[in-house]
């Protein structure tokens, strides 16, 4: 599963990269838990928590069903 949680977020990381941010990935659980890492713009960005969960998030559960959530660590 964390191979295709990394293939999913390579694709969204050029939209990211185009603002000056990235996300770097940390650890997918057993339970479907991914932990991100947001960095450069995104991190502190007001805005980060609407990208993780309505862009990031919804992207890789698309990709990746088993995903449960995605969490900034």
């Amino acid at each position: 599963m964390r191979k295709r949680v990394q293939a999913a977020l390579d694709q969204v990381r050029p939209t990211l990269q185009k603002d000056g941010g990235d996300v770097v990935l940390v650890d997918v659980t057993d339970s479907g838990i991914v932990k991100v890492q947001l960095t450069g713009a995104c991190k502190g960005c007001p805005m980060s928590q609407i990208t993780l969960k309505e862009g990031i998030e919804k992207f890789i559960k698309a990709e990746v069903p088993e995903v449960t959530t995605v969490e900034a660590v």
